[in-house]
């Protein structure tokens, strides 16, 4: 079967996010202080993706690395800092604040791309964008009454470094940036050994944390990297608004800890706009 660009992309895009969206009720599960699970986040997908390209690459893979040239290095470095304070966010605020600040990456990657790369969104995604950064400023106000001012932060500067790594990789997607995203992976252990206490795995986390680096961060990696390639920026972190309510609600239903009726409210505003918004692209092709 022959897909299109769009489809592809879309397809990519739509099944990195399933793979992510239990990523945060897992990390609530783990019982392993932030460093270390930063550390296994990090050293599990650089070998399960490192194995996956000496199996298809074999001997290639170093000079597919630097065949990335400067944004290789460029996606390495905010790949780097997009996986470090997602962690740190989720454990300073809840999931859905944390997953609220990573939905401002459309508007933050479409506004990048517009001017770097004179990618002009069309209409239909400024409006997609539009609607759902209005419904995520909605569910943001009931945050600061509660005063999650930290981790919210350290939620944009992820939402940051997503759309500035999605443009990257839109910038170059002749390039397959994988290598580099390996990398980027290889950079978040070597960060963590810094600051991490211990390396043993105890009772559940045995299981919690490689289940969550194999099926959560490196599946899901690879596609979202590849994903970029066939569809604009904007349109990819678009997707990452469906785990602004799923992921909430994979928390609510384990662990109850319930989102607040703005996070709701916000949250079918959103997943409806991007069915709405893939639904018209998609027939469009």
């Amino acid at each position: 079967m022959n897909l299109s660009d769009q489809q592809r992309g879309t397809l990519l895009a739509f099944t990195a996010i399933m793979f992510i969206t239990p990523d945060s009720l897992l990390i609530r599960l783990s019982n392993t202080e932030s460093w270390s699970l930063i550390f296994y986040r990090g050293i599990i997908p650089f070998f399960v993706v490192l194995f996956g390209l000496l199996i298809i690459q074999k001997g290639k893979v170093i000079s597919s690395l630097i065949s990335n040239g400067w944004h290789g290095i460029a996606y390495s470095i905010t790949f780097t800092i997009s996986n470090i304070f997602f962690v740190i966010s989720i454990e300073s605020t809840n999931v859905a604040n944390t997953l609220v600040m990573l939905s401002l990456a459309p508007m933050i990657s479409a506004i990048i791309s517009f001017i770097f790369l004179k990618e002009n969104p069309n209409k239909k995604t400024w409006i997609a964008i539009t609607i759902t950064t209005f419904a995520v400023i909605y569910i943001f106000f009931d945050s600061f009454e509660r005063g999650d001012v930290k981790g919210n932060f350290f939620g944009l500067i992820c939402a940051f470094g997503m759309a500035t790594g999605a443009v990257i990789i839109r910038s170059a997607k002749k390039v397959n940036l994988v290598p580099s995203a390996m990398m980027g992976k290889l950079f978040v252990a070597l960060i963590a050994l810094i600051f991490i206490d211990k390396f043993s795995l105890e009772g559940k986390d045995l299981v919690i944390i490689p289940v969550m680096g194999i099926f959560c961060v490196a599946i899901p990696f690879v596609l979202i990297t590849l994903a970029p390639r066939y569809i604009t920026a904007p349109e990819v972190n678009l997707f990452f608004l469906l785990e602004t309510i799923l992921g909430p609600l994979w928390v609510w239903l384990v662990i109850r800890e319930q989102p607040s009726i703005e996070t709701l409210i916000g949250g079918t505003i959103i997943i409806s706009t991007i069915a709405i918004h893939s639904f018209l692209a998609l027939k469009k092709t």
